[in-house]
């Protein structure tokens, strides 16, 4: 299973993004997929995540200007990002929680990530 971010790049305050994430490869199902980020000398933090039923949570700092999206045909988790500040300037990875066979517990996947610039 392998998971590609994509739509990450360079953006002004105030504008916005919409950064996608799509899973292939062989497997069952997919449960929860989402979204971190991990900025310069952090940490990564939780952003975002949305279940296959298309219920969605949200980190504090991103409510009200991100929303968290998927596609269940296509396997693939959206980000849009709208009112950009310079704090979301970011590494913004996506992972899914994947079913690999039928009654089998769900594994943690991660995408390779995709860069966020928020600057003037």
């Amino acid at each position: 299973v392998q998971l590609q971010a994509s739509g990450g790049g360079l953006v002004q305050p105030g504008g916005s993004l919409r950064l996608s994430c799509v899973a292939s490869g062989s497997f069952y199902s997919i449960n929860v997929m989402g979204w971190y980020r991990q900025a310069p000398g952090n940490s990564r933090e939780y952003v975002a995540t949305i279940t296959s039923g298309g219920s969605t949570n949200y980190a504090d700092s991103v409510k009200g200007r991100f929303t968290i999206s998927r596609d269940n045909v296509k396997d693939t988790v959206y980000l849009q990002m709208d009112n950009l500040k310079p704090e979301d300037t970011a590494i913004y990875y996506c992972y899914a929680h994947v079913v690999r066979y039928s009654g089998w517990s769900a594994n943690v996947e991660w995408g390779q990530g995709t860069l966020v610039t928020v600057s003037s």
